[in-house]
């Protein structure tokens, strides 16, 4: 199959804004470059920055658990280290996620922002080297192919953003579905990069929420059912030769 890059997103901080890029590179055996570098802990989770374990999503602000998150926007300055995050009224502040202040200043303003509906101490976590707060520990990369989400957007009836679904490459030109042809192990060439397929990603509530609006308007995981018979959609892979990406890439597999 071959496929076109259309758009590169990368998410700094788990379960907030994802952020477009134009280009990427990609390291052997590493993860998708500054994604899923921080998360804000709701506490404690029990995390060991000496000894990384995976630890259920749900122990962190995150869409699965905060629907209301979505409406909070942000954005990491790489010139600057700054991170900017606001909601729609305006209401915002410019930190850092590399100081103990500007982490408190950040876990502030979602304790502020979540209420009551946050029952412990947020945190904002980094990830030590070699460690990403990932929602599988193996899913260093996801792709997914534009054409299957809209043959979910025509099946029930609506518009589907595909940033729903938080994927790092989102891939245009291929057949609904054809990903369901990659076995693990299969290899897959992205531009300079040469990666290998994991496995499908199995979908959660996350995916329900509108983000714009931060209310769970599809509960698309009972779509994918009623409509397709699965649970899945997007896939993750791993690099297996490093390279870089850029949008307009071709992909094969």
């Amino acid at each position: 199959m071959r496929g076109t890059v259309d758009s590169i997103y990368r998410h700094p901080v788990k379960g907030l804004t994802p952020e477009p890029m134009v280009t990427a590179r990609l390291d052997a055996g590493a993860y998708f470059p500054g994604d899923r570098a921080f998360a804000i802990e709701v506490g404690p989770s029990g995390f060991d920055p000496a000894n990384p374990r995976h630890i259920s999503k749900q122990r962190f602000t995150v869409l699965a658990r905060f629907p209301a998150l979505a409406r909070v926007k942000t954005r990491l300055d790489d010139a600057t280290g700054i991170f900017h995050v606001g909601d729609a009224h305006g209401f915002g502040v410019e930190t850092r996620l590399d100081t103990d202040e500007g982490r408190a200043s950040l876990e502030r303003f979602l304790q502020a922002f979540l209420g009551e509906d946050a029952p412990g101490t947020l945190r904002v976590l980094e990830s030590p080297p070699g460690y990403r707060f990932m929602d599988h520990p193996q899913g260093y990369i996801s792709v997914m192919n534009l054409a299957s989400v809209r043959a979910v957007a025509h099946a029930i009836g609506r518009d589907v953003d595909p940033l729903r679904f938080r994927a790092n490459v989102y891939v245009d030109g291929l057949r609904p579905w054809a990903e369901d042809e990659w076995v693990a192990g299969s290899p897959v060439k992205l531009g300079g990069a040469e990666l290998s397929v994991f496995k499908p990603i199995v979908r959660c509530v996350a995916t329900h929420v509108n983000l714009e609006t931060g209310e769970r308007d599809i509960d698309m995981v009972d779509m994918l059912r009623q409509n397709f018979g699965r649970d899945t959609l997007g896939t993750y892979l791993s690099v297996t030769a490093g390279g870089d990406i850029r949008i307009g890439d071709t992909l094969e597999g």
